[in-house]
């Protein structure tokens, strides 16, 4: 069924990574749970009704919620589409990570009424009628909303979007909601337990747990996360395969969005190189990301020595005192001043988070290091810290 909505409504379905393709998933994804979930609120709705039932009620708005969070994914998906303008020079992708959120604060309203309505219904049992009717709409439900889980996660996996994996959560969500629903009704018809206000009192705590995980995964990319490790070591690879590249750092990710990924790195070549021969070979380097990564890199050159004897055995000395200190600490932009009675030995170095406390230990650590080969070396280190995730 998913192949053949795809085929149908979105033309070279196969190309995610195209953004109009990415877009016409989204749509497409809205527009299936608008219908899906107006059809089971109407439905619940009738069947609540007559049964008297407030969790059968509940789970009929929690629907005409999801139908208002398809619909915020539908219009999120396209207002995301719009291009970069003079206001926004970076385009509106980050709108699907605000259709994401907003799902999820309309999630937590949802919880808070149903949980309202169920305390009522706990204070004030009253018996629930009984029907094939409402039998059947929420066995229904359960498959029609398992169904609407796989399809958004199938999509959401595809483009690696957080707005339909938080559709998908949501559609997981009603089918464990609704068949607690169902438990509750049916341990009232056969065993005379009302247990109706406290079945919806469980699926009001659910819905609200899965509302506030769902806001902590779509706040995580707008407050600007780190980034993916993945992407990082594919940057990483694609600089460092050309062989006139000796060393990267300082690389930043920044995530405008999906689809609008921006990036800067540092790149160290040999200071005897062309400089026009190393713009040509940056400017190939970051055509070349933007084809194959869709990751918009602008690179810093930095020229090393490398025909130093003294300052190459002293960097290597330094760099096997990092690697026994914290494999994850970098060093880079290392340069000798020497004097008449000393030799400052400058570098920068990028420490880990939760290190940036001992950077006065990890400084008296490395003197000693380069002190124990020549009392004439002094460490004038600049800490940094480590933006991204090890490759």
């Amino acid at each position: 069924m998913t192949k053949l909505l795809l085929r149908l409504f979105v033309k070279n379905f196969r190309n995610t990574d195209d953004p109009k393709v990415r877009g016409a998933y989204g749509r497409l994804a809205g527009l299936v749970g608008l219908v899906c979930n107006l059809l089971l609120f109407a439905g619940k709705l009738v069947a609540g009704t007559l049964a008297g039932s407030v969790s059968v009620t509940a789970d009929a708005v929690n629907n005409l919620s999801d139908a208002s969070s398809s619909l915020v994914t539908l219009f999120g998906f396209k207002l995301a589409e719009r291009p970069a303008d003079e206001e926004h020079p970076y385009g509106h992708a980050r709108m699907e990570y605000l259709s994401g959120l907003l799902v999820a604060v309309l999630i937590l309203v949802i919880g808070v009424e149903l949980a309202k309505s169920s305390v009522e219904k706990i204070l004030h049992p009253e018996a629930v009628e009984f029907s094939v009717l409402t039998l059947c709409v929420l066995i229904a439900s359960i498959l029609v909303k398992l169904w609407m889980c796989l399809f958004c996660k199938k999509l959401g996996k595809a483009i690696d979007s957080t707005a339909l994996e938080a559709t998908a959560a949501d559609s997981r969500n009603d089918v464990i909601t609704t068949s607690a629903v169902l438990l509750g009704l049916l341990a009232g018809h056969y065993f005379r337990w009302r247990i109706d206000g406290w079945v919806g009192a469980l699926v009001a705590v659910f819905i609200l747990l899965s509302g506030w995980s769902i806001a902590k995964e779509t706040i995580s990319p707008l407050l600007g996360k780190q980034a993916d490790r993945e992407l990082v070591r594919r940057i990483s690879d694609l600089v460092l395969g050309h062989p006139k590249i000796l060393g990267i750092h300082d690389l930043m990710v920044h995530d405008y969005g999906p689809g609008q990924c921006f990036a800067t790195v540092h790149v160290e070549m040999d200071m005897h190189e062309n400089p026009l021969v190393c713009h040509d070979i940056l400017d190939d380097i970051e055509r070349d990301a933007l084809r194959e990564l869709h990751v918009h890199l602008v690179i810093h050159y930095d020229p090393v020595v490398t025909d130093d004897v003294e300052l190459n055995h002293m960097r290597a000395l330094v760099e096997k005192k990092l690697k026994q200190l914290d494999p994850r600490l970098s060093m880079h932009d290392f340069r000798m001043v020497r004097g008449p009675q000393h030799t400052n030995l400058i570098f920068d170095l990028a420490v880990p988070f939760d290190l940036s406390g001992k950077t006065a230990e990890l400084k008296r650590r490395i003197d000693e290091c380069v002190q124990f080969e020549d009392h004439k070396y002094y460490t004038v280190i600049t800490f940094d810290p480590a933006m991204q995730p090890e490759s």
